[in-house]
């Protein structure tokens, strides 16, 4: 009896215990993926890569996820967030690997609105995990503006990939983010590059 009232203590105090609240987890993509470097500079001009807009849940730090590929539906991870916003994220992805490529003498994030310039703007379309388990896969989907000092668009065009998950664990889809971002900005930059070309041809 002596024993049995300490025991049963005990399993009312865990009982009445409130759960253990998960430690919040910050994610950065990988190392991004080199472009093609250019012998030399494609554009006289300076590049200027303004902040991603992400509107709605995509302003946020969450990752988010959808359990079907329609994306009909879609819900953030409460614990699981990006170090940045992804607004953010890409805009310094972005310019670090245009400025390593060497496709401009100055590639930077804010430039005086009076300098002559490329200017690069995106919006995120899709930025998710998709899927559960072994079938998870991550949807990167960015429109990509690029203006000269006229306002006209040079390049308005969207950019989609997709990139499977080596399994189900964050680190896995964290990994496949950084796949899929890097194939949609060696996309765009293939078009950049072809611009720079046609203006010296010109």
């Amino acid at each position: 009896m002596r024993i049995a009232l300490p025991l049963l203590a005990l399993v009312l105090l865990t009982a009445c215990s409130p759960p253990t609240v998960p430690d919040v987890t910050y994610y950065r993509l990988p190392a991004p993926k080199a472009l093609p470097h250019a012998d030399k500079p494609l554009t006289a001009l300076p590049i200027e890569v303004a902040a991603f807009r992400g509107e709605g849940i995509y302003a946020e730090q969450a990752l988010i996820y959808s359990l079907t590929s329609d994306a009909g539906s879609m819900r953030t991870f409460h614990y699981q967030l990006w170090s940045d916003p992804p607004s953010r994220g890409l805009q310094a992805r972005l310019t670090v690997m245009l400025r390593e490529s060497g496709i401009s003498q100055l590639v930077t994030e804010r430039l005086p609105a009076s300098d002559q310039a490329l200017r690069v703007h995106g919006r995120i379309l899709r930025y998710e995990r998709v899927g559960e388990g072994q079938a998870t896969h991550v949807a990167v989907s960015l429109e990509m503006r690029v203006e000269q000092d006229s306002g006209e668009p040079l390049i308005e065009q969207t950019y989609s990939a997709e990139a499977a998950a080596a399994d189900a664990s964050m680190s896995a889809t964290v990994q496949a983010f950084g796949t899929a971002v890097d194939q949609v900005f060696a996309k765009f930059y293939h078009d950049l590059a072809e611009l720079g070309t046609e203006a010296h041809a010109g």
